[in-house]
């Protein structure tokens, strides 16, 4: 399971620039299904000018591996990228519920690099709790 994040006024579709994003939902997604865990709202601002509206955006999007955007400032990019997530621009307004299917399919199939890295960082993390579990337990290697 990963979580992510798309910048959107209708929870419907990708249309939001992400420092002037009114909203965001955020999904968790697995092979089999995405399930809506999360809508963050925040008043309308400015397109430039108040970097401090980044910081309140980004620490909503902890946890996530991804956000779709519109657009995106470089100042945002640095702010998600040295938290995990990774920001996505599309060119077009996309249905979320595509763009959902799309990551799914990605899970299973492979082959793009966000998603793989994300997977592959959750199968370590279940690895290593699995280890200090049967550690504190008494297992011994």
């Amino acid at each position: 399971m990963i979580k992510v994040a798309f910048a959107s006024t209708d929870r419907a579709r990708v249309n939001q620039h992400f420092g002037a994003a009114e909203g965001f939902a955020i999904y968790e997604v697995t092979p089999d299904k995405a399930t809506l865990v999360g809508v963050g709202e925040f008043a309308e601002e400015a397109m430039d000018g108040n970097e401090d509206k980044l910081a309140a955006k980004v620490d909503f999007l902890e946890g996530c591996v991804a956000v779709y955007v519109m657009a995106i400032g470089a100042s945002a990019i640095k702010k998600l990228m040295a938290k995990g997530i990774q920001p996505i621009r599309i060119n077009e307004v996309d249905a979320i519920d595509d763009l959902l299917l799309e990551i799914s399919k990605a899970m299973t199939e492979g082959g793009v690099a966000w998603i793989d890295r994300a997977v592959a960082l959750q199968a370590k993390a279940k690895a290593e709790d699995r280890f200090a579990s049967m550690e504190e337990e008494g297992w011994q290697g």
